[in-house]
């Protein structure tokens, strides 16, 4: 189980849910450090005052905010932790809303919600009403030094979520994005939709895919310390330039490929376990 960030309350009207926030999902990237190439030593940075023409150690450092250039006004970790805990850690919920009516776009950040002690009757509660009238809570949350949009929704059969988004003035206007115009044909349209039609599925299995690059840089880090002998992958050539009719013919014949091998080795399978 995941430790939990912090606790909170949700609170709309008299009711206060007292919450924990847990982390709903963690990066797998592969990180690497920079390393000095003459001798393979660890790279550090350090901190160095201009003024002093010296380094200086992370007890000297302050915050600042540039109000004009080269000016800052300066603020402590104690005044912004003391303007934290004056918003009491409350999930103040302002409005239901449908749950689709906030898109995805503004979705920032995903965090599971459990009850903490004495919350669990109307953790359970709130969850269920909200299910049932399929509603999402949109609330105001100050973490982490922001105050934060958030949506709080039902996820699952009996558990909550909080989704941090982003505010309107942090979201880009799509109408900066030029889309040429043009009249479509329809016999385009009617080969993207069979193509849509033949990738498509009811039901999204995320356990069905992976990060290969990540396996990749894995597997060449396990081939490196093992000391075997590396060739570098030749990079994929590119491919023709197709004109559109002939992309989706094509992408039409490989589907219907792929879907008449799979179908053959179904078949194969029962009468290779039989013999």
């Amino acid at each position: 189980m995941p430790r939990a960030l912090q606790s909170a309350s949700l609170s709309f009207g008299l009711v206060n849910i007292p919450v924990k926030l847990y982390p709903a999902a963690t990066s797998k990237t592969v990180y690497f450090h920079m390393l000095h190439a003459k001798d393979g030593s660890r790279i550090r940075q350090h901190l160095f005052c201009e003024a002093e023409n010296k380094e200086v150690s992370r007890d000297d450092i302050v915050k600042g905010y540039e109000v004009n250039k080269g000016h800052y006004v300066e603020v402590t970790d104690e005044e912004l932790e003391a303007m934290e805990e004056a918003a009491n850690q409350i999930v103040e919920i302002l409005e239901f809303v449908p749950l689709d009516a906030v898109d995805p776009v503004f979705f920032e950040k995903t965090y599971y919600l459990g009850p903490d002690k004495g919350g669990e009757k109307p953790y359970r509660l709130l969850a269920d009403a909200m299910k049932q009238h399929n509603r999402g809570a949109i609330a105001k949350f100050v973490m982490r030094g922001k105050e934060d949009l958030v949506m709080v929704r039902p996820y699952n059969e009996d558990h909550l979520v909080l989704n941090a988004l982003y505010y309107a003035d942090e979201v880009r206007d799509i109408q900066e994005i030029a889309v040429p115009k043009g009249p479509v044909r329809e016999s385009e349209l009617k080969l993207a939709e069979q193509l849509l039609k033949n990738l498509s599925t009811e039901k999204w299995q995320p356990e069905k895919y992976r990060d290969t690059y990540r396996d990749r840089v894995l597997e060449l880090i396990r081939k490196k310390q093992a000391g075997e002998k590396i060739i570098a992958p030749k990079p994929a050539a590119k491919g023709e330039v197709l004109d559109l009719m002939a992309a989706l013919k094509k992408s039409l014949q490989r589907g219907e490929s792929n879907r008449a091998a799979k179908e053959r080795h179904r078949k194969d399978v029962p009468r290779r376990k039989a013999s």
